[in-house]
């Protein structure tokens, strides 16, 4: 290999509708190595939508293409345009098409949209080394969404999650977006989690950058950890992940969670939505709303507050 190809890497391109633009870049992200590859999928002034997908390192085009005709339907892969440019730009390239993302008081934004955070707003700043996590997918927008409506409900409530000392847990945490949300919205102690060392580093990066200040960010699996239990209980949970793995999380988190707590789960596709509100349901946790949006459901579950009850008085 020469000096050349080290200074170079491979961009492959294609126009499509936006369903099938957001489909593919969902499921790209599942299959593909994310310290290898950049995706996006963004829409353009005119309406039109493109997927990039862009290789750190040459990739076997062929393989590509039938992971793309999986996907996409047959003939998809065969719309792929690929393209070699400069290594420096690999990551930032794909994301100058991407718009910030606003869900609420977040404002979700790449380095490029700094200045056009409304005053009013919590932005969220995603490096250009993250082309994946921006917030733009329907489960992460919901999330930040169900964390919005939570602040506005817990002003109007006697239970607060803004009450000095809440805690905020996020499982399966990405690129950190939320667990920087809670952490900006309310100044309390984060701790976020991840299996993959590499979003670990990359979450913590972002938290700098954000000065998301009380959030810790813990590589763990699952949440058998010591640092959990020392964590514990929290006032919000997050866990955007998938259903099995939510499934496996309900007792855990069902023990972690405070009274009055709120649990938010998402990465479900609407019918998987039931299944996991039963999980959830068997540890006492109880749906307070259901948000659907880009074809994805995000569920906010509520542990009620309990009642202490000593002989005849109760508190």
């Amino acid at each position: 290999m020469n000096d050349a190809s080290h200074a170079s890497t491979v961009l492959a391109r294609m126009a499509t509708d936006g369903k099938t633009a957001r489909g593919l870049a969902d499921g790209l992200s599942e299959m593909l190595d994310p310290g290898q590859t950049a995706i996006a999928a963004f829409e353009a002034r005119d309406g039109s939508w493109t997927v990039e997908i862009h290789f750190q390192r040459a990739p076997d085009e062929a393989a590509v293409r039938r992971l793309v005709g999986d996907l996409a339907g047959e003939g998809a892969g065969g719309q792929l345009a690929f393209e070699r440019v400069a290594a420096r730009d690999w990551v930032a390239a794909s994301l100058e098409g991407l718009q910030p993302v606003e869900a609420g008081r977040f404002f979700l934004h790449g380095a490029h949209h700094r200045a056009r955070v409304p005053a009013n707003r919590i932005g969220i700043e995603i490096e250009a080394a993250l082309a994946f996590g921006t917030g733009h997918h329907g489960t992460t927008r919901g999330c930040l969404l169900a964390l919005d409506a939570i602040l506005k409900a817990c002003r109007r409530a006697p239970y607060s999650t803004r009450r000095r000392g809440s805690r905020v847990l996020d499982v399966g945490t990405g690129t950190g977006v939320l667990a920087i949300a809670a952490a900006r919205a309310l100044r309390g102690a984060v701790l976020a989690s991840d299996i993959d060392p590499v979003s670990v580093r990359l979450a913590r990066q972002n938290a700098r950058l954000n000065r998301a200040a009380g959030l810790t960010v813990i590589h763990a699996s699952g949440l058998g950890d010591r640092r959990f239990r020392d964590g514990a209980p929290y006032h919000l949970v997050f866990a955007n992940i998938l259903l099995g793995p939510l499934k496996g999380l309900a007792k855990p988190i069902g023990a972690m969670a405070a009274p009055g707590a709120f649990v938010v789960l998402s990465g479900l596709i609407p019918a998987q939505a039931n299944a996991a509100l039963a999980a959830y349901r068997a540890h006492g946790l109880v749906l307070a709303r259901r948000i659907p949006l880009d074809g994805w459901v995000t569920l906010v579950l509520k542990r009620p507050a309990k009642r202490i009850v000593t002989g005849r008085r109760s508190a």
